[in-house]
């Protein structure tokens, strides 16, 4: 297909991409604050964050599956639209039983990242996918930069009188522009005799179930490192702001710069130096060596007490989640067969959600029973376990028969 006739569906589709991580990483930083001005007490203010991942995964296969039988376009403008109304709730809510069903809807609509990749394959073919693919990625990136710090922005410098609903009027008014850009400039990526194919294939496609995935030894302990590394990050992202408060007499805008900061990091490791790092140390030692940093990091933020020994905390961190997370997506991919590569991915993906849900709860559990740096500190417990998983993944990942099942 001809690069200039997607040229105009491909920028939808990174604007869609980029104002959900946009919208996403300008709330995230504030949300435990908004919701202590209703009263609510640290595990509440966690959960108000894992109800976002809860309804992301169980509904990003669901809008899968509908722009499969219904359209690429109908389901991207409908959670466009959805998106629209759950930052305007978010923004008027006056009661925390509000911003819960906010965020829901707002999880909820956020499942849509799934029909975009879906889309980009449509309209790509298996020589420029990647870089398709690598728009979105980017998307993701530049999204998770700006939204902390036009969040910070947005909010104020006085903690004692944060603008709270800005910031998500803001996002709100972004989705609609991304709504009004895709219902104008976006047109279907599937036809008739494609739906057929996707029909045909569905049926076709081998389902694995758990005692199939409990043979093949390296995927589980991959998925097993990748669900330990996400329920660490997800707990010190969902009570980073609570402890900034009580540590450092932090505001909601502070926090918000402190996010933006870990993103830069972040977006310079995976857009520039990923591969210089796995070019000279390999995928298997880059991954110890990430799982390292991060558990570092955590360990560190949870005896910081100043600001230079936070921001060598946080650096650390991003390192660790930008090298950690890549690799374990390669190695994944790499020990999967081609036509399983939806399914097996999936799972992964699946995992990862999961445990953005059972971290942020614990985080809370533990932030409220145990004190402000029980979530740090029990993320890097959770790292060492992380880390003696990383041992045992070995050169036979890459050897793709060994992990097949006939």
């Amino acid at each position: 297909m001809e690069s200039k006739n997607h040229s105009r569906p491909i920028f939808v589709l990174f604007l869609t991409v980029f104002i959900d991580l946009l919208g996403f990483g300008i709330i995230l930083p504030i949300l435990p604050l908004y919701a202590e001005q209703f009263g609510a007490n640290p595990n509440e203010a966690t959960l108000l964050v894992a109800i976002y991942s809860l309804m992301q995964f169980l509904f990003a296969p669901l809008w899968g599956r509908f722009s499969d039988r219904y359209g690429r376009r109908p389901i991207l403008l409908l959670t466009l639209f959805g998106s629209v109304i759950a930052y305007a709730g978010l923004s008027f809510a006056n009661s925390l039983w509000m911003l819960f069903l906010a965020r829901s809807l707002a999880g909820m609509m956020a499942g849509n990242i799934s029909t975009a990749q879906a889309y980009i394959a449509d309209i790509t073919t298996p020589v420029n996918r990647a870089r398709g693919m690598g728009i979105i990625g980017a998307a993701f990136g530049l999204g998770f930069i700006l939204g902390p710090a036009i969040g910070g922005l947005l909010i104020g410098s006085d903690p004692n009188n944060a603008n709270f609903h800005l910031p998500s009027l803001f996002a709100g008014g972004f989705s609609l522009l991304a709504l009004l850009c895709a219902l104008i400039l976006l047109p279907e990526s599937l036809n008739s005799e494609t739906k057929a194919k996707i029909q045909v294939h569905r049926h076709r496609q081998r389902r694995l179930n758990l005692l199939q995935l409990s043979q093949r030894p390296q995927f589980c302990v991959l998925v097993g490192i990748y669900f330990l590394v996400t329920f660490a990050v997800a707990a010190m992202d969902s009570t980073l702001a609570l402890w900034s408060k009580q540590q450092l007499n932090w505001g909601p805008q502070q926090t918000s710069y402190l996010f933006a900061f870990m993103g830069i990091v972040s977006t310079i490791i995976q857009g520039g130096l990923i591969g210089f790092l796995k070019k000279h140390f390999g995928e298997v030692k880059l991954l110890i060596l990430g799982i390292l940093g991060l558990g570092l990091g955590l360990l560190l933020i949870g005896f910081s007490q100043s600001l230079i020994l936070l921001l060598v905390a946080t650096t650390l961190v991003a390192l660790g989640i930008s090298i950690s997370q890549p690799i374990l997506n390669s190695l994944i991919s790499q020990m999967t067969a081609p036509e399983e590569q939806g399914q097996i991915l999936g799972i992964a993906s699946s995992c990862s959600a999961l445990a953005r849900i059972c971290g942020p709860t614990w985080a809370g559990v533990s932030f409220m029973k145990f004190g402000i740096y029980a979530p740090f500190l029990s993320g890097a417990l959770v790292m060492l376990v992380a880390l003696n998983l990383s041992f045992r993944v070995t050169k036979n990942v890459y050897e793709v028969k060994t992990e097949r099942i006939a």
